[in-house]
């Protein structure tokens, strides 16, 4: 997959990884695409150990397992935050 697919990806998948999350209020487009990327690798990082396929390209399985990656993303990253706004 090209630079352009990753980006359309990670946006999406970012984009409704924050809703799912709801944490799309404190979320701008550079940083949904910055999750959704990342959360492309952890979700294929978890798909492989699974034994299934991580991203194949630029289509609904891909956006699938990105954007599960980006909700374990954020549901840690909120974790963390959380803790710390209690301190």
């Amino acid at each position: 997959m090209n630079v352009l697919g990753w980006i359309v990806i990670g946006a999406l998948a970012g984009w409704i990884a924050s809703l799912v999350t709801r944490k799309s209020k404190d979320m701008g487009a550079l940083m949904n695409v910055s999750v959704g990327i990342i959360g492309g690798v952890i979700g294929g990082f978890i798909m492989n150990l699974f034994g299934g396929s991580g991203i194949t390209g630029f289509n609904l399985w891909s956006l699938l397992v990105a954007t599960g990656g980006a909700i374990v993303l954020l549901l840690i990253v909120n974790a963390f935050k959380g803790k710390e706004e209690y301190n």
